[in-house]
């Protein structure tokens, strides 16, 4: 029987990967989990419900978001495994890198709901990820940045290989130190790719206890039909 599986779903490159590796060792990933602010925009990302959702029904699944008020990260995710799990889910797909102590919080949580947790990107080096991810032609944008390590000229900039090539040195390639985030807009796995318009750009300051820096976002929507 197939595994009936979920995926930790951030809507960026990494989270494709994971997703294109896993079906292609026939599991059947249908649910896409999506961690939220209370007004529905995805964490990290800050990116629109609607654009979510249309990305994962072009992907062939199902988005589900989990709303989480401030202080109650780590309640509402275990809430959303169980969920999960009596949803018929039996696997937990991430697309982690090699953060371990972000393996090691995950993986407990995954087996305390009765989920398998998968990990499909686990060791591998970020250098080689990059590479893959372009030479599979995932289409991506930049859709946040750190300014502690990239400037906003790279915020709203295509995913590919000019952008890998123009990143400063000791910027990981995969931004698996949050220096910069992704939204997939098309690629292998879509029934057809996103059409999206910008928004100005928005400056946001980090708030304690986090280390000070400003985030730039590049505010994304659905364009209308062609």
């Amino acid at each position: 029987m197939t595994a009936r599986c979920a995926i930790s779903w951030s809507a960026g490159k990494d989270s494709w990967l994971a997703l294109m590796r896993a079906r292609e060792h026939s599991l059947a990933v249908t649910t896409f989990v999506t961690m939220c602010d209370e007004d529905g925009t995805s964490k990290s990302h800050a990116l629109p419900p609607d654009l979510i959702a249309a990305q994962v029904r072009a992907l062939g699944g199902e988005s589900r978001s989990v709303r989480v008020p401030p202080g109650e990260y780590a309640a509402r995710f275990d809430a959303g495994l169980r969920e999960v799990a009596a949803s018929g889910h039996t696997h937990m797909v991430f697309g982690d890198i090699d953060l371990q102590a972000h393996r090691d919080w995950l993986a407990p949580a995954c087996e305390r709901a009765g989920l398998v947790a998968l990990f499909p990107l686990w060791r591998e080096t970020r250098e080689a990820l990059a590479r893959e991810l372009v030479a599979r032609g995932v289409r991506a944008r930049v859709v946040c940045v750190d300014t502690r390590w990239l400037d906003a000229s790279y915020c709203g900039a295509d995913y590919d290989a000019a952008f890998l090539a123009r990143l400063p040195a000791g910027v990981c390639p995969c931004g698996e130190d949050g220096e910069f985030h992704t939204f997939v807009t098309g690629g292998p796995g879509f029934a057809a790719p996103l059409r999206v318009v910008d928004a100005p750009q928005r400056r946001v300051a980090s708030q304690p206890p986090f280390a000070p820096t400003e985030f730039v976002f590049q505010p994304l929507s659905l364009a209308g039909p062609a």
